[in-house]
């Protein structure tokens, strides 16, 4: 099971769009489940992200979208998917992300150097893990 879980709503219709298309390839692999917080003030933020993580803290890792976080590569990520039975991946808002939220992620994971929208961080991450699918199921998506 994939779970991401994103601050605000898909505004952008174009992106919105390209995000659904990855979003439904992806399904068409693995369960893969979105969940979409309002955005609002951080703290209130903070706490719906930590509520829907739980304290399963054995069973799922969780992995937060950071600027600060690792590089992976494609084929790393691969790998991270496929050693876990069940992968969450947290989108902050425009404030980031909140203690309680850091504190529960296991990894850190950075798409890019540059500062990215949450929309365009939600349609990276999502052709990512789709590509990632790919790669653990040798499907040719992926030429590298």
């Amino acid at each position: 099971m994939i779970r991401i879980i994103a601050v605000g709503r898909m505004k952008d219709r174009n992106l919105g769009q390209l995000a659904e298309a990855y979003l439904q390839r992806a399904r068409g692999m693995a369960r893969l489940e979105l969940r979409e917080i309002k955005d609002s003030r951080p703290d209130r933020e903070d706490r719906e992200i930590t509520a829907l993580l739980g304290s399963d803290q054995g069973s799922r890792i969780v992995v937060a979208l950071d600027e600060h976080g690792e590089d992976l590569d494609s084929l790393s990520l691969a790998r991270l998917l496929g050693a876990h039975g069940s992968v969450t991946f947290v989108i902050g808002g425009p404030d980031g992300l909140g203690p309680g939220t850091r504190e529960r992620a296991d990894r850190f994971l950075r798409l890019s150097s540059l500062t990215l929208t949450h929309e365009m961080a939600r349609v990276l991450l999502l052709e990512q893990v789709y590509r990632g699918l790919t790669i653990l199921a040798g499907k040719p998506y992926h030429r590298a």
